[in-house]
């Protein structure tokens, strides 16, 4: 392995690690979802360009980048859709009209 995929590595598993933990330190759940963040849209990306670069270029790094949009996309729509049914639950913010 190159020292550029261990370094990007180490990076990702420290930022998703890092993120497992705040989760489980948080008290209640909107702070537990800010720290669910760092590990979807920083980890990720860094574990995707550890394999790309391991891969090399080809088919299977365009799958892998593909995956890494998905999985960051994915992350934050679910993380922004799960903080406002919190919000709206804990009266922070009014509930959506049914229409």
């Amino acid at each position: 392995m190159a020292r550029v995929e261990v370094v990007l590595l180490i990076a990702g598993l420290v930022a998703v690690a890092m993120g497992c933990l705040g989760l489980l330190a948080a008290r209640d759940t909107l702070l537990r979802l800010h720290y669910l963040g760092p590990a979807s849209s920083l980890g990720t990306p860094l574990i995707i360009a550890a394999l790309v670069i391991h891969e090399g270029l080809g088919r299977s790094a365009v799958k892998l980048v593909l995956i890494g949009v998905l999985l960051i996309g994915s992350g934050a729509v679910t993380v922004a859709a799960f903080g406002r049914a919190t919000a709206q639950r804990e009266g922070f913010i009014e509930t959506d009209s049914p229409a």
